[in-house]
């Protein structure tokens, strides 16, 4: 069993930590998690995590790093650590716009790196997550690929695409949530209460998602079964094309690619 150390554990440090207990890859007492405040971390450290303020302290030892804070953060985490990250250890970073050249420049040349994406529906066990790499070894990569499948779905890509894979998949959440919330609102004007629109809107994208995950057919296939000629669905369809849908979700994914590739600079 190898030892695990997540520098900043939020949201997605705390979801990892936990998927990773729950699928039985890892037992509790072989992750550290470090936070700067120790009273958040009470509950984990109940059920038998290790916990720390001091990040050095917190990677002696360990197999594998996890980087899960802000890309703003990072610099001063890594060079924090630099002097005690050694090259058998696997760097895992899960920091938006920050390339394996800049944890490199900083931690050594001789740093395994290995670049994550996960977005917020890891909580629910539940992420896109994609990976990336420009030095790991195969095995290297089929661990964390591995790690990462404890919370969702996992995609290894190239690394130039990490900036395009942060607005697809991370920042892509928001949007998908705001065409749930958009489609709610729809109802409520065409009769329904709030709270029964929402869960109507709710429940017909989650279909709508599991219906392609599970037939593995193309969006446009589906769409074709549910328009006729003449009908309510083509109308409201091509009403909302017209209005600039597809427009504006492509847009809004190509002006968020070309954020996240500034964050670490910022």
């Amino acid at each position: 069993m190898s030892k695990l150390t997540i520098i900043g554990s939020g949201n997605i440090g705390l979801s990892l930590a936990k998927g990773l207990v729950k699928s039985g890859q890892y037992q509790a007492e072989d992750i550290v998690l470090t936070r700067r405040s120790l009273s958040s971390l009470e509950v984990e450290k109940s059920l038998g995590f290790g916990i720390s303020a001091n990040n050095v302290e917190a990677i002696t030892g360990a197999d594998v790093i996890v980087l899960a804070v802000l890309p703003q953060q990072i610099r001063k985490v890594m060079e924090e650590i630099a002097v005690s990250v050694h090259s058998q250890q696997i760097v895992i970073s899960v920091a938006s716009g920050v390339t394996c050249r800049d944890i490199k420049d900083i931690l050594g040349e001789d740093t395994i790196v290995v670049r994550a994406m996960p977005n917020t529906a890891i909580a629910i066990g539940q992420s896109m997550t994609c990976i990336a790499t420009d030095n790991a070894q195969p095995e290297h990569i089929a661990l964390v690929e591995k790690m990462f499948e404890t919370v969702g779905s996992v995609v290894v890509i190239n690394e130039d695409l990490m900036t395009s894979a942060t607005a697809l998949c991370a920042c892509g959440i928001a949007f998908f949530l705001r065409a749930i919330r958009a489609a709610s609102q729809g109802g409520v004007e065409i009769g329904f209460h709030a709270h029964d629109a929402l869960k109507m809107a709710i429940q017909t994208a989650k279909g709508a998602a599991d219906l392609l995950l599970q037939t593995q057919s193309h969006p446009e296939s589906e769409i074709d079964k549910v328009t006729s000629p003449k009908g309510c669905t083509i109308a409201g369809l091509n009403e909302m094309e017209h209005n600039g849908l597809s427009s504006a979700f492509i847009k809004g994914i190509k002006l968020s690619a070309q954020k996240a590739g500034g964050l670490y600079n910022e």
